[in-house]
């Protein structure tokens, strides 16, 4: 196996003496653990370091790969502008890693000079990486390095990323460590990052347990909630670099944890032994997510089924499907919103306040593939990413006119917001939408118009589907 050694490297920049001055000292154990972790890195043979890092450019379902010939970062961000680095890019293995990862759920872009310069992205490393790099130099690890970029996706698409790396570093013949950064929880205490959550512990005590095993499959499958409430930074990388060892025994160590500021900081080495095949778990993940979309389809409504197959079918090429039996309920006509969503992000949004088809059914139709190829504020919706779309639609009852804050209830009602030829709408029951006042104020922002201009306020209800 070409992946000779897999490690977690957290990157507080004050664990660097130079950085950290006296404060240093508090994160004792955590530069012990880099060091032993470089030792482990540089005893293994590797020829190239892979370091996964979530303070790069982040995308979404794909991953980001540094493609400039000569990576270069310092710590002049943290006071240390002194501290530089200098590293040889892998050129080679990147491009290869790029390659194989086209095979798998998360593709990986190469990112340029060109990109940095038009789309304002920066590829130097960053702290992510050269916290880990500052300390592999301490253990005498001089190698080439490939930066990448930590994605957002779905863990069993992350996991996948991984497999690519291996892959790639088997066709190249090339001995390869692969390192995920990131550090744990944030909210481990009041004056934390994040503030306080008791769940930030809970996260790092479940993440410890089940590298020391390894039990990949409970990585894989921990709370969302509970990653979500914990405010880390690292669990992505994790996955993405576990992927590496499917189907191989590992000797797994957690060399040190730690949380002197409120931050979670864990420090493991993740050494691939034997073949094993029961320890394969991509494919068992791939069936899994079959499963669940088909759980998902099963249990949808009739609007929600035909807003998802109509916009299948436009994005295949493919005609209409047949809708069948239209229940009278949606024979008439009303304003209709169609709601996407991808991995509980916002993915598209696009609806009528007052009809403009013949039908609830044809405003449906017509919605969805708008909401899914023409919102503005989004790339139009791929053919690879259909499965992992989630819809809801909103019929609207007619709106009624009212006279101020106080007739507003953001969780049972929409608004509209009018001035002039301006009109600007929200849905009711918004995630983080607690208010009138923020409802209105977002209204008025999406229709452009002024925070102290006159309006005239509307509000309406819907029922939603989903």
């Amino acid at each position: 196996m070409s992946v000779v050694i897999c490690g977690v490297c957290p990157h507080p920049p004050i664990a660097v003496p130079e950085v950290g001055r006296e404060e240093s000292a508090a994160v004792e154990a955590t530069q012990k653990a880099l060091v032993e972790l470089g030792r482990r890195v540089r005893e293994s043979g590797a020829e190239t370091v892979v370091i996964i890092s979530p303070h790069a450019p982040v995308f979404q379902d794909v991953a980001g790969i540094n493609k400039t010939p000569l990576l270069r970062g310092d710590f002049g961000s943290f006071r240390a502008p002194h501290v530089r680095f200098e590293l040889t890019n892998d050129l080679s293995l990147a491009g290869e890693i790029i390659r194989a990862a086209g095979e798998t759920e998360l593709p990986a872009v190469e990112l340029t000079g060109e990109m940095e310069r038009r789309y304002g992205i920066s590829l130097r490393l960053d702290h992510g990486v050269t916290v880990p790099v500052y300390f592999l130099r301490k253990a005498g690890v001089k190698l080439p390095l490939v930066h990448v970029s930590m994605a957002i996706a779905p863990p069993e698409k992350l996991y996948s990323f991984g497999l690519a790396v291996r892959k790639a570093a088997e066709s190249l013949g090339r001995r390869t460590a692969l390192l995920a950064s990131g550090d744990l929880s944030h909210c481990l205490s009041p004056d934390a990052p994040g503030g306080y959550n008791p769940r930030g512990r809970e996260f790092d005590e479940q993440i410890a347990r089940l590298l020391a095993c390894p039990d990949v499959e409970g990585i894989i499958r921990m709370d969302r909630s509970l990653v979500d409430q914990a405010g880390e930074c690292g669990y992505r990388s994790i996955v993405m670099m576990l992927g590496a060892l499917d189907g191989y025994e590992v000797k797994a160590e957690v060399l040190s944890y730690e949380g002197p500021f409120g931050v979670g900081y864990l420090t493991a080495s993740l050494l691939p032994g034997a073949a094993n095949t029961e320890r394969s778990f991509l494919a068992k993940l791939r069936s899994e997510r079959r499963k669940e979309v088909a759980r998902r389809r099963a249990g949808e409504s009739f609007l929600v089924r035909l807003a998802r197959e109509t916009l299948e079918s436009y994005i295949k090429g493919r005609p209409r499907p047949e809708i069948g039996e239209v229940p009278d309920e949606f024979k008439g006509r009303a304003g209709v919103f169609v709601s996407i969503k991808k991995h509980g992000s916002l993915r598209g949004c696009i609806g009528t306040i007052e009809p403009v088809q013949s039908s609830i059914v044809e405003e449906v139709a017509a919605n969805a593939i708008s909401a899914g190829v023409n919102d503005p504020r989004f790339q139009p919706v791929g053919e690879d990413e259909l499965d992992d779309l989630e819809y809801s639609v909103d019929v609207l009852k007619p709106p009624e006119p009212v006279g101020g804050l106080d007739e507003l209830d953001p969780k049972r009602y929409g608004v509209v917001v009018r001035a002039g030829r301006r009109k600007g709408l929200l849905l009711p029951d918004l995630e983080g939408i607690d208010t009138a006042a923020e409802q209105v104020a977002i209204a008025r922002r999406k229709a452009g118009i002024g925070p102290d201009e006159p309006v005239q306020l509307e509000r309406f209800e819907v029922v939603r589907y989903r």
